[in-house]
């Protein structure tokens, strides 16, 4: 066990130590990890799920934002372990924890149209029922899954082609898939942990990197890059997970509690991305007018989606398992879920 995860292990055991004897034996606080800071996309429904857990049952909901008890990979472990009850478990980590979660981060997938993706989250089988189930065997509960954004590139120099991305280091999660992503592009993935980020691109140390537009808002990416490209390849994914023994041991009225606290939250989310990409964009621009932001035409993105079936491949070939099931689950899923939105 690291030191980091040692320390946060501390920090969360003090913290549940603390309530219980603050509140008494029989008051449930659970607490919750974030991979993002309050006010960003995760905080925002983590903030609605303990709204309403609190206002629905003497139940307490703490809220631990990104850092406060280590990386993305620190607090899965913890839910894993129990110190928490639940946490933001992106795919782009978990993805080596479960392999078959990495369809999430496979380029040309998901859907683009929103009414599109916020069905096809809530009704897909491929993610409720088969991927669920794995999940489970890593002492997890999935308990809900959503969309945060398109997922946009930011650079230090144009991008319209994969030729443009020759050379150019850019970072991504430790996953895989979005290295293979990234190689098929023509660019020299990098594997960083977030807190590096901002300090590598200002250093030079690498050229680029991708995330949603309100991240880059949030977390100040524009001011180390010039370029933003919409390449339409990808929507970040996230999960809420909560230890399965913790969710196992709820009481029936418990575990209904927390499903409706999710659904709630799911609802506000989606709601709230609204528009989203488009206001951090011009808050991007307010702050640097100097910045190139660029749609990639249809045309333009052909290259990407014909690099993008070699990613598919190495996804059902490497993976294996699962995979191929995982991703023609998704296939139908979607169009299942186009249909019902084209009604």
């Amino acid at each position: 066990m690291t030191h980091r995860l040692t320390a946060a292990l501390a920090a969360a055991t003090a913290s549940a130590l603390a309530l219980t004897v603050a509140t008494g034996a029989q008051a449930a606080t659970w607490k919750y990890s974030l991979e993002e800071a309050i006010d960003e996309v995760q905080g925002v429904y983590a903030t609605k799920f303990k709204e309403y857990i609190e206002a629905n049952s003497d139940n307490e909901v703490q809220i631990f934002p990104f850092g406060t008890l280590g990386e993305s990979n620190d607090t899965t472990e913890l839910a894993q372990m129990g110190a928490i009850q639940f946490a933001t478990a992106s795919p782009g980590f978990t993805g080596s924890l479960i392999p078959e979660l990495q369809v999430f981060l496979l380029p040309y997938v998901l859907p683009e149209e929103h009414a599109v993706l916020a069905d096809f989250y809530q009704t897909s089988e491929t993610i409720n029922d088969m991927l669920a189930a794995k999940y489970e065997d890593k002492s997890l509960h999935l308990v809900d899954m959503y969309p945060e954004g398109e997922v946009v590139m930011t650079t230090k120099e144009p991008v319209t082609s994969p030729a443009d991305l020759d050379g150019v280091k850019v970072r991504v999660m430790t996953s895989p898939m979005l290295i293979e992503t990234y190689d098929a592009f023509g660019a020299t993935p990098t594997p960083l942990p977030w807190g590096e980020v901002y300090g590598a691109l200002q250093t030079n140390i690498i050229q680029g990197q991708e995330n949603p537009m309100f991240f880059v808002e949030s977390t100040k990416m524009y001011e180390v890059t010039d370029y933003i490209t919409y390449a339409g390849h990808n929507n970040f994914t996230t999960a809420v997970v909560a230890n399965k023994s913790f969710f196992d041991g709820l009481s029936d009225e418990d575990k209904t509690l927390v499903q409706e606290a999710a659904n709630a939250a799911y609802e506000h989310i989606m709601d709230y991305q609204q528009g989203l990409t488009e206001r951090s964009e011009a808050k991007i621009l307010e702050a640097k007018p100097s910045m190139t932001v660029t749609h990639l035409t249809d045309e333009q993105r052909a290259p990407f989606r014909e690099a993008a079936q070699q990613v598919r491949e190495a996804f059902v070939n490497e993976v294996g398992g699962d995979a191929q099931a995982v991703l023609d689950g998704f296939e139908a899923d979607i169009e299942a879920s186009k249909a019902r939105v084209a009604e």
